[in-house]
């Protein structure tokens, strides 16, 4: 399955005609409630890691292809199930969804980048509380730590988290992606290298049919047609 949503992945990511995607859980009760315990408690040390890389190149491809990824939480979402909507862009959750890293409680630790995302999100004190004890957030307090951007009931979720994929959609690609990379930069490296690198690009985007035509009409007043351009 962690295969063929890589692969999926890998489509969308060279897609053209795709500009934004949503990862969301079949059903009612989880996005992804994490692995099969009784399936990895009989792995050794080489396909653990093996296992861990796979995950990591799944969320690496939600984190880092050229266009917006939102996570639509339905429900459930522990263990590597949290870590790939960490990797995602945005992050909404259905009213009553539980959200955790709860590694510690069977001796290892999150696998998927849950170490490292999670301070990225709600800072590193709030993670390691939570990576430490491994207890479970509901949707109220993950919005609150700023682990979603928003809550909504359930028959709201899929069609608000649409409608922003629809919006973002219509925006710039180009620019989008451009935005998306410099911001994956921001907790990376110097200060001052990261500021360099946005403005080089700021300025390559003024060479770009997009920009042109998103400041020509802006000035005649109408919507934009971007054409990736």
């Amino acid at each position: 399955m962690l295969e063929g949503l890589r692969d999926r992945l890998r489509e969308l990511a060279a897609d053209p005609e795709v500009r934004a995607v949503v990862l969301t859980g079949a059903g009612e009760r989880a996005f992804a409630a994490g692995a099969d315990i009784k399936e990895m408690q009989a792995k050794g040390v080489r396909e653990a890691r093996a296992w861990s890389e796979l995950g990591h190149e799944v969320a690496r491809l939600l984190e880092t292809m050229p266009k917006p990824t939102i996570a639509a939480m339905n429900g459930l979402a522990f263990g590597g199930g949290c870590e790939l909507a960490l990797a995602c862009d945005i992050r909404y959750a259905v009213a009553g969804a539980r959200l955790g890293q709860p590694e510690v409680n069977i001796g290892v630790i999150p696998g998927w980048g849950g170490t490292q995302r999670l301070a990225r999100v709600v800072g590193l004190g709030v993670a390691k509380e939570l990576i430490l004890t491994g207890r479970p957030l509901d949707a109220d307090e993950a919005l609150r730590r700023g682990l979603v951007s928003a809550v909504f009931p359930p028959d709201e979720l899929l069609p608000k988290t649409l409608e922003l994929a629809r919006s973002l959609a219509a925006k710039a690609p180009l620019a989008l992606a451009a935005a998306k990379e410099a911001t994956n930069r921001a907790l990376q490296g110097e200060l001052a290298a990261a500021l360099d690198e946005e403005a080089a690009t700021f300025g390559e985007l003024f060479g770009t049919e997009d920009q042109h035509e998103g400041m020509t009409a802006f000035v005649e007043k109408r919507e934009p047609r971007f054409r990736g351009r």
